[in-house]
């Protein structure tokens, strides 16, 4: 685990498993410091964090990250001690708007092709969410605009 910049006791903690988009992970960073959240990576990574697609997206936002990479879903998971786990995923039964979000909470999202790790549906039954898609067509949200989605519903609970 690289520990970065991390600052303890964030409002909220997205975790991002396996990101594979840099554009998504930028925007994602420079949400998460618009909106004072910490931003967890768990490789294995689709970029490098030098990417330009990276630092483009986070503007100059990136420097002021609370960001943490982990070098693999397990150690997160032991470091964490499964504790105010949120995960979010197109296979969840229960929607964004049943789930009761409060202080510390990890908004865990899979990667933009293959979702959650494996194992996450069967370790965490309880803990998994979807964001409610009502058009025809629809298959999933990008990464960034669900995270946004969430991160401020989440907030929105807590900040009441």
């Amino acid at each position: 685990m690289d520990s970065g910049k991390n600052k303890p006791n964030a409002q909220v903690n997205i975790v991002l498993a396996r990101p594979e988009i840099p554009q998504n992970t930028g925007n994602i960073g420079r949400l998460c410091v618009n909106t004072d959240s910490a931003l967890h990576l768990v490789k294995p990574l689709g970029f490098s964090l030098e990417d330009k697609y990276v630092r483009r997206a986070g503007l100059d936002y990136w420097p002021y990250l609370n960001l943490t990479v982990w070098d693999e879903w397990e150690s997160f998971i032991t470091a964490t001690n499964n504790s105010k786990m949120r995960f979010f995923s197109t296979k969840g039964t229960r929607t964004l708007w049943d789930c009761q979000f409060s202080t510390g909470d990890f908004l865990v999202f899979g990667n933009e092709t293959s979702g959650l790790p494996e194992g996450v549906p069967e370790e965490f039954p309880n803990s998994i969410f979807t964001i409610p898609m009502p058009g025809k067509h629809s298959r999933s949200y990008n990464l960034a605009n669900a995270t946004a989605i969430v991160l401020f519903e989440a907030l929105r609970q807590i900040t009441r």
